[in-house]
């Protein structure tokens, strides 16, 4: 029993992170950071964990899991985004003085969520199909290898069309001011690119903290 609970809370972590670090990234990509030459959106932070926590899950639950925790990222974000959006039609009491504030920055969340929902499923969707096939090209290579090749692919990918999307194309079509597209592709992209594989690099043994569905007696036949 007791190891069952511990398989039960595990799945919820992992689960749980995952779509929740999806979450918290969007919020976080309404507001740009400079560091060094380098401008990139808060959320890549905590969005480039969220490449490694889908191998954790593809590893400890398989790839219809992963899809699925990617599916119920991309609903979750549709909901913050339309919550967010009835909050801002709602009227502000007098005292309160940051209302128009507040409505100008989550403005970009629409944007945002149309372009990190395309650039989710786009990338995520690599992210399983690479991880998949360099196991079974490889099964005997190291297992942060994995997480390494499968990021390397789908990091560029998430960065490039989430930049351009939010950032760029869609504000424009929704009457909103956006950043130019090479400003788009030059540093906000570029900035994401570095900063997530640098997260990658940190977040590698990660992928030792669980087992293998093969081994997984809970989920081999899922």
């Amino acid at each position: 029993m007791k190891s069952k609970n511990s398989e039960t809370w595990l799945v919820v972590m992992l689960v749980g992170s995952y779509i929740t670090c999806q979450l918290i990234a969007d919020i976080g990509a309404t507001r740009f950071v400079q560091i060094g030459p380098l401008a990139l959106s808060a959320g890549t932070f905590v969005f480039g964990l969220t490449f490694t926590l889908r191998d954790l899950i593809h590893k400890h639950l398989g790839k219809g899991w992963a899809r699925a925790a990617i599916s119920a990222a991309a609903i979750f974000n549709i909901f913050l985004s339309g919550y967010l959006y009835l909050m801002s039609l709602l009227a502000a009491p007098v005292w309160y003085a940051n209302a128009e504030a507040w409505n100008t920055i989550f403005a970009l969340v629409p944007a945002i969520t149309i372009g990190s929902i395309i650039a989710e499923f786009i990338s995520e969707m690599i992210d399983t199909e690479a991880y998949a096939l360099w196991l079974k090209t490889f099964p005997n290579a190291p297992q942060w290898s994995r997480v390494l090749v499968s990021n390397m692919i789908s990091i560029p990918v998430d960065s490039l069309v989430f930049c351009t999307l939010a950032f760029s194309i869609v504000p424009k079509l929704l009457g909103a001011a956006g950043i130019s597209l090479i400003e788009a592709l030059t540093f906000a992209a570029g900035g994401q690119i570095i900063y997530k594989f640098a997260i990658t690099l940190i977040s590698l043994p990660f992928i030792y903290f669980v087992k293998d569905k093969a081994n997984n007696k809970d989920y081999r036949t899922t």
